[in-house]
């Protein structure tokens, strides 16, 4: 398989037998059939190591790494890219769903208009799977952009390595968010479809659920990480608490 049409899936994965099926079988479904899925387990106590071991058993383009301790997410997507042999780097978390066409779309957009980096819409699901909304997003973004608010959905983004090389994220709470961050150091802007090409499923007990515990992330992220002074960081802070207020409203 050419690596220059390969699409690399990254999925993380910690005691998720209760969706994880629905998410792989989301990849295997796809319409754009040049992909690898490479499942990252943290540690599971559940048996969603057997339910992904009979999908590996299955199709050869998924593979399984089962790390030795329990080391959160930004540690397991990271281990997986790292192996990753795809030209672009995709994100699909154990809980969440790809539409059939995600890739092909997003893909077809890259190659078309030169992008590095690109994103799409997504539908908001319960634990039911019932859609609840839909979060639509900016078809342009900057580094500024994004310190003011996430437009970019994890199980949406898609990079291109040739491009930018491997990048990784930070071993921080709202990981993705710092790769991101990264990415847009690098070029001017990522661009979005605004269609919704993915589900993001909210569950009861995410940790993204408890509003003061994200902003402590976030100004970790502000002032460590992406070394902004404390001017900058409370900016960028009331402007991200501005937009996820806004978010919710709509």
């Amino acid at each position: 398989m050419s690596i220059e049409k390969l699409v690399s899936v990254i999925m993380p994965n910690y005691n998720g037998a209760k969706y994880i099926s629905i998410a792989i079988e989301s990849v295997i479904f796809q319409t754009y059939p040049f992909w690898e899925l490479i499942i990252i387990d943290d540690c599971s106590t559940d048996n969603s190591v057997n339910i992904i071991e009979e999908y590996v058993a299955k199709d050869k383009r998924i593979k399984l790494i089962r790390l030795p301790k329990n080391s959160g997410a930004a540690i397991a997507r990271n281990t997986g890219i790292e192996v990753a042999l795809g030209q672009y780097i995709a994100f699909l978390d154990s809980d969440d769903v790809w539409l059939p066409n995600k890739l092909e779309k997003q893909i077809t957009f890259m190659k078309d208009n030169d992008i590095d980096l690109t994103y799409s819409s997504f539908y908001i699901i319960n634990e039911s799977g019932h859609i609840k909304g839909i979060r639509t997003i900016k078809e342009r973004i900057s580094y500024k952009d994004l310190l003011k608010t996430n437009w970019i959905g994890n199980l949406t983004g898609i990079y291109d390595t040739q491009k930018l090389g491997k990048v990784f994220m930070e071993n921080v709470r709202h990981e993705d968010y710092t790769l991101w961050l990264k990415i847009l150091k690098k070029i001017k802007f990522a661009y979005g479809l605004n269609e919704p090409t993915a589900k993001y499923r909210i569950l009861a007990r995410s940790y993204s659920s408890n509003k003061f515990n994200t902003i402590q992330w976030m100004w970790h992220i502000y002032r460590k990480i992406e070394k902004l002074n404390i001017l900058q960081s409370a900016y960028y802070l009331i402007s991200y608490i501005f937009h996820g207020i806004k978010k919710r409203m709509i």
